[in-house]
């Protein structure tokens, strides 16, 4: 069946989608996960969402499917409330001609409302593709595509992750694949009359150096870029990476290589705290990194993986995330870690997915923020038609 296919770049039988996340903990009460929308509703709708979600200032809710739409090649939808329902639409069915396909990560919205993204494969040379989704009164929606990846020994190939904006309007973002060491890139798209012009920041693979990046990037106030690679570094188990702008140019810098103690294979992108530390998961472990004296001290703060991003919930100590397996039907968890004096973690499962057509299944993605402290994602599978949903946490 085509969405057992855990879809992650050229190589699908990669462990790091074969492990079983074990999670344990305290389960929690009082508190519901609803089913939003179930994908599948008509033959071309959207179908397994592998991504999260981004919301506008009304509150509705966007993201990527990985299949489904027009073409069965993935889809842009978005999902909206409306006397107390929520009412799902496709904005952009991808695979027609010279269009990307296989959109396996989440979007970006800009100041003014479009939305930016990347496909896996497709494009002008079948590596992929950076997309731009511009809103129209009547709420039709246009899509360009702005890059087409050329797996040429230079420019990067098939991007999985999602895009960050900086404050002067360029997009950056990784390759899993391409560049001149065939092992992953960073690159830039800069803004520039009329266009958007390509610009590759750093080739991975070249000796110790990180590998295949599978996240988003992030951005500090100084302007540089942090990540994970999924392979690579010391003992070719992934890496924490700082890309510092220098003088027009990029300097790279693996500021953690994981060694199976303290994970493996990350494939989530980072998150800032408000004293300036960086988290994360890798298949085993959440972690956190500390800036001391010039360089990074590593910490486990747990020793149960996830392939998501955390969210950060200042006002109240806790990290939030999701595990893709685990729970009492193995069909993934959502959890929360709450900091304790001493620096100690309390780890708490709030939901076990069940699947079965009452409930998603696989939720591969992070989730984000909604008013008031509610929590939204997605799952792979599950739901009414087994091909995904969109889900709501209350606390």
């Amino acid at each position: 069946m085509q969405g057992k296919r855990i879809f992650s770049g050229s190589n699908a039988t990669l462990v790091i989608f074969a492990l079983i996340l074990f999670a344990t903990g305290n389960p929690a009460s009082a508190q519901v996960e609803t089913v939003l929308y179930s994908f599948g509703n008509t033959a071309t709708d959207a179908a397994y969402p592998y991504a999260g979600l981004v919301s506008d200032t009304a509150g509705s809710l966007y993201g990527t499917t990985l299949y489904g739409g027009a073409n069965n090649d993935g889809t842009v939808f978005e999902l909206t409330k409306a006397g107390g329902h929520w009412m799902e639409k496709i904005l952009h069915s991808f695979g027609s001609s010279g269009d990307g396909f296989l959109p396996q990560a989440g979007l970006t919205f800009d100041s003014v409302g479009n939305l930016y993204g990347t496909t896996y494969e497709g494009g002008a040379h079948a590596a992929g593709t950076v997309f731009e989704l511009t809103p129209h009164s009547g709420g039709n929606w246009t899509e360009k595509v702005l890059h087409s990846f050329n797996p040429n020994g230079t420019d990067g190939a098939n991007p999985l992750a999602g895009l960050t904006f900086d404050a002067a309007g360029s997009l950056y973002g990784t390759t899993y694949t391409g560049g001149t060491f065939a092992s992953g890139t960073i690159f830039e798209l800069t803004p520039e009359g009329g266009g958007w012009t390509e610009k590759v920041l750093h080739s991975f693979g070249n000796g110790t150096d990180g590998a295949a990046p599978h996240a988003a990037l992030i951005l500090d106030g100084a302007g540089n870029l942090y990540g994970t690679t999924l392979d690579g570094g010391v003992d070719g188990l992934g890496t924490v990476f700082e890309t510092t702008p220098k003088k027009g140019k990029w300097a790279e810098k693996v500021l953690h290589s994981f060694n199976g103690k303290d994970g493996e294979y990350p494939t989530a992108a980072l998150i800032f705290d408000p004293a300036g530390n960086l988290y994360g998961t890798t298949e085993s472990t959440i972690f956190e990194l500390m800036p001391k004296a010039g360089g990074w001290t590593e910490k486990v703060l747990r020793n149960s993986g996830s392939t998501a991003s955390l969210i950060f919930n200042p006002a109240g100590g806790k990290l939030y995330g999701t595990t893709a397996l685990g729970g009492p039907q193995d069909s993934g968890t959502l959890f929360e870690l709450t900091r304790k004096a001493g620096g100690k973690w309390t780890y708490t499962i709030l939901h076990g997915f069940v699947g079965g057509g009452a409930d998603g299944a696989y939720p591969y993605s992070g989730l984000i923020f909604g008013a008031p402290a509610h929590l939204y994602g997605t799952t792979y599978m599950g739901g009414a038609r087994d091909v995904g949903t969109v889900f709501e946490f209350t606390p």
